[in-house]
């Protein structure tokens, strides 16, 4: 039985997250429904991992089983073919049989799209956080320096999925102005080996206090060294967050 790999996207805003839930439409479960109708066989999707309600992706990686003589650019088009248009599936291949998009995922990059001024732009409404003050980017970024390498994250870690440790090591993260379609937005990247439930939207709320003038750029670091979450900033609209990138060994 051929294990698929798939890339794909999706506009998070109508759907419950990622994880399949009883009365609530969920990225997973409508891949398996999709599948269902495909197949004829009930399957079980793999996501690299959960994304919460609202957020959106342009690189999730997901993978399944499937009795099939479909080929992986077959099943891509059938997929695309049933799916409704916010998701979409960019690649598919047929992998090792050992592959799995959660267990063998090495790390992930989001990104965090801010629009902000006195005139934040309509249709950046949807798929940024609107905010109608001008932040001050370059100590967002020097704030954010505080964070790389290898910590305890549990400051930003928000109740509800507990893990067995709260250490990350995030490897990159960066603020940056830059021009979009609809209006000039901030980007917050950020690169790690694993995130906690939330980490990255109360990271960028965190940032974001610093940006108002609110807080200075030390505070940033004493927000991690305090191992609390009620001493961060707080948790940004899940409308502004992408999940971009999952890394794999290869």
């Amino acid at each position: 039985m051929p294990t698929f790999k798939i890339k794909l996207a999706y506009d998070g805003t109508a759907y419950a997250g990622w994880q399949i839930q009883n009365n609530a439409e969920t990225i997973q479960g409508r891949l398996e429904s999709v599948l269902m109708r495909i197949t004829g066989q009930a399957i079980r999707v793999a996501g690299s991992g959960r994304t919460d309600a609202g957020v959106h992706a342009l690189g999730q990686v997901a993978s399944f089983q499937a009795a099939t003589r479909l080929d992986g650019a077959e099943m891509r088009r059938a997929l695309n073919g049933n799916l409704p248009p916010d998701i979409r599936v960019d690649h598919c291949d047929i992998v090792g049989d050992d592959f799995h998009a959660l267990r063998d995922a090495l790390g992930k990059r989001y990104r965090y799209y801010i629009c902000d001024g006195d005139n934040p732009k309509l249709f950046s409404r949807r798929y940024s956080w609107q905010i109608f003050d001008s932040l001050n980017d370059q100590d967002m970024l020097a704030a954010s320096w505080h964070l790389l390498g290898r910590h305890e994250f549990s400051s930003f870690e928000a109740a509800g999925a507990p893990r067995n440790s709260s250490v990350r090591t995030v490897t990159e993260l960066g603020v940056d102005r830059r021009a979009g379609e609809w209006s000039e937005y901030l980007l917050i990247d950020i690169h790690a080996d694993g995130f906690l439930y939330n980490m990255v939207r109360n990271i960028v709320g965190t940032l974001v206090e610093v940006g108002r003038g609110a807080q200075s750029i030390e505070w940033v670091r004493e927000v991690l060294d305090q191992k609390d979450r009620q001493a961060a900033g707080p948790t940004a609209p899940a409308c502004g967050l992408f999940l971009v990138e999952v890394d794999y060994a290869g």
